[in-house]
């Protein structure tokens, strides 16, 4: 624990320069990257500072739109907030278990270009998307109780042999643009970033200091939690978690997913007519579409949660 640390100084700090912009200028649309269901069960959505001051830029929960919630932290979102702000040193608090990895590059894009000094405080979580968003700091700081999670570029796609062969290979140089920013922020070689990154690895605070991701850490007292909204993120969180696994693991499109536990969260587990004519199945897309111990996992979730 990491209890006996300063708190941190907003301020100039006499910071190497920050890593360079990645270039995003050809996104494609059909790749969509989701929160993995090691970060979502990690989350904890209700910890934030104690005290926050007026330059504060939250990047709390889902990066990209969020569908199920309606909200999530978009270039634009961040954009807005630094309008608001002005042209002052930014605090960037981060509590997220990562989203779309075009969307967090846009923002790091964004908070990388900020002129004024930037401090970034990981207070929670900062998961794939935010771990990348969290480099722009010319400081970085990470509550006691919190983590780093980086792995490679992690989207769901469909498609036969080919198309997803050219999704890999349209993916490999955003992971090296990852690992390069990794590289520059820490002490470690490339070789053992790419080796992180390929196990999705979990860094906890006296980890992250070490290997350079971040600078310092936090007080537990600068550190606090809203217990009330890590209870109410727990709904989306496992319908999150239930989307991944059954687009990953049961090969679901996102849309013939969430429909089906649209439908099991409504009690309507004999809604056949859109699923393929069984109770809640799906219409198979690709091999494992089927995976009943998938739906049955789901629908044993859901309902659970309804009641």
């Amino acid at each position: 624990m990491l209890t006996n640390i300063p708190r941190a100084v907003v301020g100039r700090v006499n910071a190497e320069a920050r890593p360079p912009r990645i270039d995003i200028s050809n996104p494609r649309d059909d790749i969509v990257g989701t929160p993995t269901v090691q970060a979502l069960a990690r989350w904890q959505a209700g910890v934030r500072a104690a005290v926050e001051t007026d330059n504060v830029v939250r990047i709390f929960g889902v990066i990209g739109e969020d569908w199920w919630t309606g909200l999530g932290n978009t270039v634009g979102t961040v954009s807005d907030r630094l309008n608001e702000i002005g042209d002052r040193d930014i605090e960037v608090h981060v509590n997220s278990p990562g989203g779309d990895v075009f969307e967090g590059i846009a923002i790091y894009n964004l908070l990388q270009s900020h002129t004024k000094n930037v401090t970034v405080k990981v207070l929670g979580l900062a998961a794939s998307a935010a771990s990348i968003i969290a480099m722009c700091g010319d400081e970085r700081l990470i509550g006691a109780g919190a983590f780093f999670m980086i792995h490679n570029a992690w989207v769901m796609a469909m498609g036969n042999r080919h198309d997803l062969r050219d999704v890999a290979d349209y993916l490999e140089p955003f992971d090296a643009s990852l690992r390069d920013i990794y590289v520059a922020r820490s002490s470690q070689s490339a070789s053992d970033i790419e080796k992180w990154m390929d196990e999705e690895t979990f860094l906890n605070a006296s980890r992250s200091i070490e290997l350079g991701f971040a600078t310092g850490g936090l007080s537990k007292d600068d550190v606090t939690e809203d217990k009330a909204t890590t209870e109410q993120a727990r709904t989306a969180n496992a319908a999150r978690q239930m989307e991944a696994v059954l687009t990953k693991k049961g090969g679901m499109t996102r849309s013939s997913a969430r429909a089906l536990m649209k439908d099991l969260v409504n009690g309507k587990p004999g809604a056949a007519a859109g699923h393929g004519g069984m109770p809640g199945a799906a219409t198979p897309s690709q091999p494992g579409a089927g995976d009943t111990e998938a739906l049955l996992a789901a629908a044993s979730l859901l309902m659970t949660l309804k009641n």
